[in-house]
């Protein structure tokens, strides 16, 4: 939340590197969001912090990618087995056990105030954002 709420303020922060492979951080970087209005942070996390960024006055908005599981299991499957994340085996009974808690996890995120959306409405509403010059900051 602080390097989100540091993005927001400085446009820069210091962010950490996962090795997936190792299941753990191995390195900082910095990243900058180079003067635009908006930045996304995306991934199964971020609903976790949803309210946060609300109270702070940091979010534009909060979506849950919502696509068909089976195009969500093929791709996640091609991405590891292509990137080498783990054994095969142990991708193929995780990206089983992923796509039948599917459901679950949408239900949760939208609880925690994610609006679930297809990729085409998520980026119409952030092209609308920028059309819009809204929010004033990042």
């Amino acid at each position: 939340m602080e390097t989100i709420a540091r993005l927001a303020r400085e446009g820069r922060a210091e962010v950490p590197v996962y090795a997936i492979g190792a299941d753990r951080q191995v390195a900082t970087r910095s990243f900058e969001v180079a003067g635009s209005p908006l930045f996304v942070a995306e991934g199964i996390f971020a609903a976790e912090i949803i309210e946060q960024c609300r109270h702070r006055g940091l979010l534009a908005g909060a979506y849950a990618l919502r696509r068909p599981r089976g195009t969500t299991f093929v791709r996640r499957l091609s991405r590891d087995l292509a990137e080498q994340r783990k054994a095969p085996g142990v991708l193929l009974r995780r990206g089983l056990a992923l796509l039948r808690a599917e459901p679950a996890v949408l239900r949760r995120q939208a609880g925690l105030g994610a609006h679930p959306a297809a990729a085409g409405e998520v980026l119409r509403r952030v092209a609308d954002l920028l059309a819009a010059g809204q929010p004033p900051r990042h």
